[in-house]
């Protein structure tokens, strides 16, 4: 079996009372036969501007019955508050795979740049090119620039695909990590896909709150899905707070409305999520 969850750190302290670690932990609705894979990706990030933009979400000590979800930050770094979304995928399900990959498995933190990628090869190949989904877990990035990054994929095959973690302009990316997700593009009963806020508005316009409605793409469920949102994108000022908060509303079983909001003061530019809805 599969479901999706999220966590968020209010759930246990308030975000005016910021701390380096925040974990608890989470029990599965049933227990799986063994302990399940579980890709998490941030949903939430609340983070002081005049520190660097350090934050990692973690699923640790995985069994049958549950885990611990921790949020994190390091250094100087004030982490006000974060979220994350998970994936509880059933070890018997080999359709799915899912992984991880970080910029420092390809260069080391302190010397930045700004494209990093890397062909991933499947465990098990597929026999079609399979979907994949990509979402941010962890971020380092300097405090005296804009705080700009995007994952994605390209040239998807059978085989594998080349997963994408960059930033631009004068942004100072020191480390990043993505997890992902891919499943048999003919699977029924399971959509993905990607929003950004520029379905709505440019870049150059700046706004807190932001919100569309999408349809499911022709897959047709019989109930009302799960869903799993996470951040792949950001582009924020870095004079005000790194503030963002991603979710899904009005889930019903052809449709759901994304929303991606920012708060106070911050200077939100843009940016994107990744989307798996499923039963």
């Amino acid at each position: 079996m599969s479901t999706t969850g999220s966590w968020i750190t209010q759930d246990v302290r308030p975000s005016d009372k910021p701390q380096k670690v925040t974990a608890r932990n989470i029990a599965f609705g049933m227990p799986f036969s063994a302990p399940p894979k579980l890709p998490l990706g941030f949903n939430l990030l609340d983070l002081g501007k005049d520190a660097n933009i350090r934050v990692i979400a973690s699923a640790d000590d995985i069994t049958k019955e549950g885990f611990t979800i921790s949020l994190n930050t390091w250094g100087d770094s004030i982490l006000y508050a974060a979220g994350a979304s998970w994936f509880e995928l059933s070890r018997s399900y080999y359709e799915y795979q899912t992984g991880e990959f970080s910029t420092q498995d390809d260069h080391p933190w302190d010397k930045p740049q700004l494209e990093t990628s890397r062909r991933i090869n499947f465990a098990r190949p597929y026999f079609t090119p399979p979907k994949v989904i990509v979402f941010l877990k962890q971020l380092d990035m300097d405090k005296t620039r804009n705080w700009r990054i995007a994952t994605w994929v390209s040239g998807i095959d059978a085989n594998g695909f080349t997963i994408h973690i960059n930033t631009w302009a004068d942004s100072i990316l020191y480390s990043a990590a993505a997890g992902w997700i891919a499943y048999p593009g003919d699977r029924p009963y399971i959509f993905s896909g990607t929003a950004n806020t520029g379905d709505v508005r440019s870049w150059e316009n700046p706004q807190l709150l932001n919100s569309k409605s999408i349809g499911f793409g022709g897959v047709l469920f019989w109930r009302t899905p799960s869903v799993f949102m996470a951040i792949n994108t950001l582009d924020f000022d870095h004079t005000k707070n790194l503030r963002i908060w991603v979710l899904a509303e009005n889930v019903t079983p052809t449709g759901l409305t994304w929303r991606m909001d920012s708060w106070g003061d911050s200077i939100f530019y843009s940016a994107g999520v990744s989307i798996l809805a499923v039963v």
